[in-house]
């Protein structure tokens, strides 16, 4: 059926439009009403399920480049149906506050649909009112994302001109991995303090690839909390304010451990054992209770140092005794490679 009349008249995505309305019509027959005909051989209907079969879930970021190597379709149709895509866009972005509650990291990622399947790295700055209501979506930077370029004053800025109570980061690894790097934790942090320097809740930072997501909001609300919604019972929480919350849980065991198991005249004599986790992320009650089985089975000899990664790279000291041992909770071979290559030291297998 290569012509658009031998479809039956009612079945005619113009006709089926004035009928029946844009609900009855699918999205094949939405674009074809926009493109307006087709080529020989091949229908304006055809033609336009060809398109959304072709980019599916990426139809919202198209380009007219990426339209024009399609057969019967040239710049004209092209820019017709990006302006049309571009039009919609814009007005979604604009909606009132009231339309537009950001609730969930969900909720956030599903605003900045375009960037995740970019090959270029992005962060984007979400910021939102009192109640979390949509003020202003912003591209901060493009490229790689490094502490040297990317400036709290360049986020902070705007948050002062639109009055923003709160802000949510977004950032893009088009490599699919959806771990925070290194760098990553790193700009989090200074963001983390020069939010709570200027009253603005710095509320998440999330990793987003083209199929999956990481909010680091919803890694530590979770398990408190059983929930990932960014208000919970009434109280809005900041990354901030939660990472405060996990230090003060985590650091009274770890002060519990050094006061049984090490007191101080060994310790400062023989060695120590150091219980450290630099972003306090996770539930650390299993975490303790798990190194305190560590002290009492293999830490009878005050010449052992106890290292526990959580998750956060090598924490070491450096020992003038090559033959300091080491314990650890894990078996990543590149915290050993680290240690074998900076401390010259042997460890303990658990």
């Amino acid at each position: 059926m290569s012509k658009l009349k031998d479809i039956p008249t009612v079945d005619r995505p113009r006709e089926k439009f004035l009928k029946k309305g844009p609900d009855a019509l699918s999205k094949s027959d939405l674009l074809a009403i926009v493109i307006g005909s087709g080529i020989k051989g091949k229908n304006v209907k055809q033609l336009s399920e060809q398109i959304i079969k072709k980019f599916g879930d990426r139809f919202l970021d198209i380009t007219a480049n990426d339209l024009v190597g399609i057969p019967g379709i040239g710049k004209a149709k092209a820019l017709q149906i990006v302006s049309a895509v571009a039009l919609v866009k814009r007005f979604y972005e604009e909606l009132t506050p009231s339309d537009n509650i950001i609730s969930s990291a969900q909720k956030a990622v599903s605003l900045i649909s375009d960037i995740r399947g970019k090959k270029k790295e992005y962060l984007i700055c979400l910021y939102l009112n009192a109640r979390n209501a949509l003020l202003k979506k912003e591209v901060v930077s493009i490229g790689t994302l490094d502490r040297t370029i990317v400036h709290p004053r360049e986020i902070f800025g705007p948050a002062v001109e639109l009055s923003a109570a709160g802000i949510i980061l977004i950032h893009n690894h088009p490599s699919g991995d959806i771990a925070q790097s290194k760098n990553d934790i790193e700009i989090v942090n200074r963001i983390l303090h020069a939010g709570n320097i200027m009253g603005v809740n710095v509320i998440d930072f999330i990793v987003v690839s083209a199929n999956d997501m990481n909010s680091l909001f919803s890694n530590i609300q979770s398990p408190r909390q059983n929930t990932t919604s960014y208000n919970s019972d009434g109280i809005q929480y900041s990354l901030f304010d939660l990472l405060e919350m996990e230090k003060m849980d985590y650091m009274p065991a770890a002060k519990k451990i050094h006061r049984i198991y090490f007191p101080a005249k060994s310790r400062v004599q023989q060695g120590y054992f150091r219980l450290q986790n630099r972003r306090f992320l996770g539930n650390k009650y299993k975490l303790v209770g798990f190194i305190e089985d560590i002290v009492k089975e293999k830490c009878n000899n005050f010449g052992s140092f106890c290292d526990i990664f959580a998750g956060t790279g090598v924490v070491g000291e450096r020992f003038n005794d090559k033959e300091v041992k080491i314990i650890t909770n894990d078996q990543l071979y590149s915290n050993y490679a680290a240690l074998k290559t900076f401390l010259g030291i042997k460890k303990i297998n658990l």
